[in-house]
């Protein structure tokens, strides 16, 4: 079994002796650039964390875990267009640094290459198998960051579609890249749904933590603005907890405050407070808890050794006690 670090080396080691091509050069160097930006490479790594849990040699699993990562960023890269974003990780968005139509030209090619590497792997069933699956997690990546913008124009969203629309946009690529990876490694088919699932719901609770981190996280450790998403009027799990949970008037002072503009003196400071006084930090770190603890029920259930699933165990658990 490998570490994490041992696998995000090989999986660099693979980015790199895949260059994109040189010409034309307008379309290949923004799609350098994105996959230059950094990021963790999670998905790619639990792709090989997964086959490993089966297999040994997970050289045969890289070209479907670059893959996973060449799809992540075609839609980050999408993504920031839709949002105006001007910066990624610190730096100009590819839409910000080229133009519009450069971004959506090279997110396109970064997906079309997704494809290419699936279709590298020598065993043909295996993979139909990976198509499959890619292509419906793909379809619903997308459904998700429709509902997204949807719920941008809604005043209605409840707290089970805001799970269903976190649970598409973020969390089933985490449990694709798992299923994948069994998928690779020939597993069985009870094991692979357990995969998937530990995935799914540790993504579910991935997110739900993020949003308490937007909020409460230490700005010396967050790396971006704590209170964003209030500033933005965001509808979070925190917002549609407290609506859901709150008085009828702090519900109306929060929906008052939700049609702030982000420059309003002391709006971050007034939600806060009001989450605070309905308990709705606690309340939605015990929803967290609830998914991840499901999660790993279903890591549990995979029939083997523990030890054969601890370094997949750990770097899910580590997820869990970021602050950042």
């Amino acid at each position: 079994m490998h570490t994490l670090p041992e696998l995000l080396s090989s999986i660099n080691d693979y980015a790199d002796a895949q260059p994109f091509p040189a010409a034309p050069p307008e379309l290949y160097e923004p799609c350098t650039y994105m996959l230059e930006l950094g990021g963790k490479r999670l998905r790619p790594a639990l792709l090989l964390m997964a086959y490993e849990l089966f297999r040994d040699d997970f050289g045969q699993a890289l070209p479907a875990a670059w893959a996973v990562e060449l799809f992540h960023n075609f839609t980050l890269m999408h993504d920031d267009i839709m949002d105006a974003a001007p910066l990624r990780r610190g730096r100009p968005t590819v839409h910000t640094r080229w133009n519009t139509t450069t971004g959506i030209l090279s997110g396109d090619v970064l997906l079309i290459h997704a494809y290419q590497h699936l279709a590298r792997l020598p065993d043909a069933p295996i993979v139909h198998q990976l198509l499959r699956s890619f292509n419906r997690v793909a379809t619903e990546v997308c459904e998700g960051q429709q509902l997204d913008l949807n719920f941008e124009t809604r005043q209605d969203v409840q707290l089970t579609e805001y799970i269903r629309m976190i649970e598409l946009k973020t969390a089933v690529l985490l449990g694709g890249a798992l299923e994948m990876g069994a998928l690779c490694a020939r597993a069985e088919a009870q094991a692979v749904e357990h995969l998937y699932q530990f995935g799914r719901l540790a993504g579910i609770a991935f997110q739900i933590q993020d949003d308490l981190l937007d909020t409460y996280g230490d700005p010396a450790k967050f790396g971006k603005q704590v209170g964003g998403d209030i500033l933005q009027n965001k509808k979070t799990f925190l917002v549609l907890k407290t609506f859901e949970t709150a008085s009828d008037g702090d519900a109306r002072e929060l929906a008052q405050w939700m049609q702030t503009p982000p420059e309003t003196s002391g709006k971050v400071e007034a939600v806060r407070a009001l989450f605070d006084r309905n308990g709705i930090p606690e309340q939605v770190a015990a929803e967290k808890q609830r998914f991840q603890d499901a999660a790993f029920e279903h890591l549990n259930a995979v029939d083997l050794p523990a030890e054969r699933k601890s370094i997949l165990w750990q770097t899910v658990e580590a997820l869990f006690v970021r602050e950042h």
